[in-house]
Order: structure tokens, then C-alpha cells, then sequence
């Protein structure tokens, strides 16, 4: 078998199991506080977050990916065919190998941060040190604290807002009922405005500010409206063996699955950008600034996150949902809700961002609400040990990986 053929198959080996670490650690994000709070089950969480994300990959997920992973590695890198080739395929497996390791430890880690971490490494071993965008690692380091610590804001005002205007009444489904609207169109605007801004084919669509946010508005006033009669019907039904929590859990679920198709759509070019440069030169022999990224190619890394997600979900989502502090349904909101706008409001202002940092940072916050005493401080150290061991241990392996594959793979 030619030498291009050997790394085409281990590319897609490579990249599938990316695909797979993908979804056994993110889906965290997306559904740990909806099953932390009861909201769904675990086997329920796995299969709406396991079919939303194929749905992102493929429909929503960007069909142009950039040739250099956030910019991480200088460009004269990829004269080389051969290097580049193998610096992909390193960066690949080194990020897949870290991720792995911490959902086996059942922690929260970013996968983009990983893929950082190993083009750093490529680059370190290909060009030196001053091949190496230094000034985005620094905004990476920026998203540990960026990130948890906006989202445990945001988090923290939600369920405080939440307590006061229906948990301390008397009345505190009425109350619920009352203020759904609110909650409901707060949560379509920043569902909305994350669509048109953060995903791919929300940015290919190009609505300008004004425009977005008139959308954003019309849509959250009607959803808000439409969300109140419908609970309304489902609270009446029931009403006495109903409380404010089960307004809450109705809300929930349709905000962890715009989290879980935003993931997909994300996500995907975490494992799959390295691979369409591989498939891009083995099939053309060159490389350019921005490579296509075919459909199969989507729909493969969509396939292994949604295998990851169903074979080892359960272990990040435990974590976050349940060591931490302990959820409900409004304490899960508060953090799905601060999640999705410290994403959406970091993007936009230009400062580094983590949506797992995110979402645990919103946990935290909630947890503070009710006291220190709520959070349990060893199992957030654990989390904040490995974020800050990410890059570096993914730099590391894939110069490891690299160097043994100069080594043993002949020059194309």
C-alpha cells in the first residue's frame, strides 16, 4: 500500500477517535446539568445528544476548515507536504490520547484546547519554538480564567433572580408561570444570536447586528408567549402534585438541546479539521490557506461523537452534573442559561473562551448561591488541575508521536 494510502487510513482512524473522545467528554456541556437536576435520564441524555450532534455535524457544521488550528502554528510549517501530513496526524492522535485519559478519569477537559496543546507540539518539533504563535497560547491560558469565572457570574444572578421572583413565593408555581416568559425568551434571544454568530452556517448566513438582534427579539417575545400557554396546559393537567421546579425542567431540556446541536456543529472541526487536510493533500498533493471539508466527512466525525457519547457519556456528565454541587431543575437552567451567553457574549467581544470551562464555571455559580459549604472544592481542584495540564500534556505526546513518525513513515 503507498505510503499517502498508510496515512489516509490512519487519519481517519485517528480522526474518528478524536470523534469518539469528542463526545464521551463535551456532551458534558450539553446535557450533565439536565440530568444532574433530573430533567432527563442518562439513557435519554445519550440519545437526544447522540442525534443532535450528528444533525449539527452535518448540517450546521462548517464545510471550510482553517489549515492551522487556531492559528497556532506558523504557516511556513506547511511547505512540507510530508510535514504537515504527519504533524496532523500527530496532533490527532496526541489530543485523542489526553481526552481519553480524563474521561477515564471522568473529567471535564476542552477539546479544543487539546488540539492546541498538539499543534503546539507539531510546531515545537518542525520549526522551533518561533514557529509557535505564542500570543494565542496566551489567550487560551486567558479562557481558564475568562471563562468559569463569567459564567459563575451570570449563573449566580440567574438563580438569585430565580429565587426572588418565584422560589420565595408562597404561590411559587403561579409565580413560575407568571415569570416564564421572561425565562423562556431570555433563553431563545441567546439561543438565537448563538446560532447566527457561533455556528457555521449562522456565520455563512452573514445577518449583520441589527438584524440578528430584531430576530433574536421577535422570536423570544413569541416563544415566550406561546411557551406560557403551553405550560400552562401541562402544569393544569396536574397541578397539584406540580410545582415551580417542573416549569423549569420543561424550559431546560429545550436549552440543553441547542447546546447539543451547537456542539456537533462546533465541535466536529476539532477532529475533522485535521483530517480534511490529510484527505485535502493525499488527494491533491498540495495544501492551501482554507481546505473543503466534504459532507462524508462531517457526517463521519458526527457518527463518532454520537459513538462516544453513547459508550461513554456517562462518566464528564456524572461530574459535572453530580459531584459538584447538588442541581435542580432552576439551578440546571441557571446554568445551561449562563453557559450559552458567556459563550455568546465572550465570541463577540473577542475574549478566549471554553464552553466546558463555561459550564462548569455556571455550576459553581449556582452552587455559591447557596454557600460555600454546597461546593465540593476537591473535585473542582481535581478539574482545574487538568485544564491547566491540557496543553502542555497534548504538546508533549505529539512531539513524541511526531518525532516516531518522521522516524518510520518514508517521505511521500
Amino acid at each position: 500500500m503507498a505510503t499517502e494510502s498508510v496515512i489516509l487510513v490512519l487519519g481517519y482512524l485517528f480522526g474518528f477517535y478524536m470523534s469518539w473522545n469528542i463526545g464521551a467528554n463535551d456532551v458534558a456541556n450539553s446535557m450533565a446539568s439536565s440530568v444532574g437536576a433530573g430533567a432527563i435520564t442518562i439513557r435519554q441524555a445519550l440519545f437526544i445528544a447522540g442525534i443532535l450532534n450528528i444533525v449539527g455535524a452535518v448540517f450546521i457544521g462548517g464545510h471550510v476548515t482553517e489549515t492551522i488550528r487556531k492559528g497556532i502554528v506558523s504557516p511556513e510549517l506547511l511547505s512540507d507536504p510530508h510535514q504537515t501530513l504527519l504533524g496532523a496526524l500527530a496532533a490527532l492522535l496526541a489530543a485523542a490520547l489526553w481526552v481519553s485519559f480524563a474521561t477515564w478519569k471522568s473529567l471535564p477537559v476542552s477539546t479544543t484546547h487539546a488540539i492546541v496543546g498538539a499543534m503546539i507540539g507539531f510546531g515545537i518539533m518542525a520549526g522551533g519554538f518561533g514557529s509557535v504563535n505564542w500570543g494565542k497560547l496566551g489567550a487560551v491560558v486567558g479562557s481558564w480564567i475568562v471563562s468559569p469565572l463569567f459564567s459563575l457570574a451570570i449563573a449566580f444572578a440567574t438563580f438569585k433572580l430565580i429565587i426572588r421572583l418565584v422560589l420565595s413565593r408562597a404561590a411559587a408555581l403561579a409565580a413560575a408561570l407568571r415569570f416564564s416568559p421572561l425565562f423562556i425568551g431570555a433563553a431563545i434571544f441567546v439561543v438565537v444570536l448563538s446560532f447566527v454568530f457561533k455556528t457555521p452556517l449562522g456565520k455563512k448566513l452573514a445577518l449583520g447586528t441589527i438584524p440578528a438582534l430584531s430576530i433574536a427579539i421577535g422570536l423570544a417575545t413569541a416563544c415566550g408567549m406561546a411557551g406560557r400557554r403551553m405550560l400552562s396546559r401541562l402544569m393544569g393537567a396536574d397541578a397539584a402534585r406540580k410545582g415551580a421546579e417542573d416549569v423549569f425542567r420543561y424550559i431546560q431540556v429545550g436549552t440543553c438541546c441547542y447546546v447539543a446541536l451547537a456542539q456537533g456543529a462546533n465541535d466536529v472541526a476539532n477532529a475533522i479539521g485535521p483530517l480534511a487536510v490529510i484527505y485535502f493533500l493525499v488527494q491533491t498533493g498540495s495544501i492551501a490557506e482554507k481546505v473543503p471539508v466534504p459532507v462524508f466527512l462531517l457526517l463521519f466525525g458526527g457518527v463518532g461523537i454520537a459513538a462516544g457519547i453513547a459508550m461513554a457519556g456517562h462518566r464528564v456528565m456524572e461530574t459535572i452534573g453530580r459531584r459538584i454541587t447538588t442541581l435542580t431543575n432552576t439551578r440546571g437552567f441557571s446554568v445551561e442559561f449562563a453557559a450559552a451567553t458567556t459563550v455568546l457574549v465572550a465570541s463577540k467581544m473577542g475574549l478566549p473562551v471554553s464552553t466546558t470551562h463555561a459550564a462548569v464555571g455556571g455550576v459553581m455559580g449556582v452552587g455559591l448561591a447557596r454557600g460555600l459549604e454546597a461546593l465540593d472544592f476537591g473535585v473542582i481542584t481535581k478539574i482545574v488541575i487538568y485544564w491547566v495540564l491540557t496543553v502542555p500534556a497534548a504538546a508533549f505526546t505529539s512531539m513524541a508521536i511526531y518525532q516516531m513518525l518522521i522516524l518510520v513513515v518514508p517521505s511521500v
